[in-house]
């Protein structure tokens, strides 16, 4: 770095100069100690500036990818896997198919080779609709966007999920969206499922057709399962041991009986939000756990159900932060090998902090860590096959270019 000093033949007291040079100095020395990211910052787009860096944390070396986006020229959008509630495709795949400069993945899933993997472990919304219930009230990323662009984005710890009402009076305890169905469950099954529940024969199922506003008047009942999913409607999958429904209720469902029988739909919800959710279409994903609020560290994972280790070991991660400049930021932090060792979620929150987050979370890490950008992916993912196929992606578009 190069340090101007006032020209010799200017006068100054002593204390002057030596202040001067001590602040030119430190200057100095803080630029060879590294830049800070927002020196590192490049813009790649109009909206979309992307750094990389490595750090030292905690007595490791971490490298680091950055996108800072300006909301008022791109838009942020959740997608999953094949527009499916279940199936893995990667990062990349997803951005590409659906036109995008940039994306990060992002909530946690089902991770395995049964024909359910890919599916939401926790909340998932897609254009104002429900594709999986909320888990343990973890922390939620929420996206609201009109037509051509993303108006907000807020983090909120969500307990959302379907109840059934099977008839005027009663109605059930809370359901699963789109999942497995296992003995004892009741799981609510859409459209965006696929056409089949893919459920075993055991329990029964109840077809709802002619839903609007909530409210399904047309039914059919099935025994058994692998029911077809109505594109007006919804597959309602009771498993063998019905629980939470009245004997009697189940005896009319078994009977085929349609004598003043109506189907509700609705959620858990808080009824304004979900309201202003439903018609804004707005997109959710989920997260483990809140890092920072309000500006302050508050880290959330024990009421989140997450484990101490999880926490505390360093593992490659991804997280997304709201700036005070009213930017929004995604990171990955590779990690798991001699090059980056990974981090914890407190040196994260810390991270984060001095970048000017307001407030943060942390999305699905580990091997699922992946930034694309313009056409290749920009991190080291950790696992040895390399780039991982996940649940969902949050993508960026540029405003003019969305498919």
């Amino acid at each position: 770095m190069k340090i101007d000093f006032w020209p010799s033949y200017l006068v100054f007291t002593r204390r002057f100069v030596a202040t001067e040079f001590l602040a030119s100095f430190l200057c100095a020395l803080c630029v060879l100690c590294g830049s800070t990211p927002a020196q590192d910052f490049k813009q790649v787009h109009h909206g979309v500036e992307h750094a990389q860096a490595t750090k030292e944390i905690s007595g490791l070396n971490v490298k680091i990818n950055l996108l800072r986006l300006d909301l008022k020229k791109v838009r942020l959008d959740v997608y999953h896997a094949f527009d499916k509630a279940i199936g893995l495709e990667t990062t990349s795949s997803i951005a590409i198919r659906k036109g995008a400069i940039a994306a990060i993945n992002a909530g946690f899933f089902r991770l395995d080779k049964s024909e359910w993997a890919g599916d939401a472990a926790g909340i998932l919304m897609i254009d104002g609709k429900f594709w999986s219930e909320a888990t343990n009230n973890r922390i939620a990323l929420i996206i609201v966007n009109d037509e051509k662009a993303t108006k907000s984005i807020f983090m909120q710890h969500m307990d959302a999920g379907p109840h059934i009402q099977f008839d005027k009076t009663e109605s059930s305890r809370p359901v699963g969206i789109n999942r497995e169905r296992k003995a004892g469950d009741i799981v609510l099954f859409s459209h965006h499922f696929g056409a089949t529940t893919r459920t075993d024969p055991s329990g029964i199922e109840v077809l709802l057709k002619n839903c609007k506003d909530e409210v399904c008047r047309d039914f059919e009942l099935r025994e058994g399962g692998n029911s077809p999913i109505p594109n007006d409607g919804y597959v309602i999958s009771l498993g063998t041991e019905f629980i939470g429904l009245n004997p009697g209720l189940v005896s009319k469902l078994r009977n085929g009986s349609k004598e003043k029988m109506e189907f509700r739909v609705t959620n858990s919800m808080k009824r304004d939000l979900l309201t202003k959710l439903l018609s804004l279409n707005a997109d959710i994903t989920n997260g483990v756990s809140q890092l920072i609020k309000n500006g302050k560290i508050d880290i959330t994972w024990e009421q989140e159900k997450a484990s101490k280790s999880f926490v505390e070991t360093r593992h490659p991660r991804t997280a997304v932060a709201k700036l005070k400049d009213g930017k929004f930021l995604m990171i990955t932090v590779d990690g798991r090998s001699e090059s980056s060792g990974g981090i914890s979620l407190q040196d994260l929150a810390e991270y984060l902090l001095s970048l000017g987050a307001v407030d943060a979370m942390n999305l699905d890490g580990g091997g699922s860590t992946t930034m694309f950008l313009d056409g290749k992916v920009v991190n080291t993912p950790s696992d040895k096959e390399g780039e991982r196929k996940i649940g969902d992606a949050i993508v960026v578009t540029l405003r003019n270019n969305r498919k």
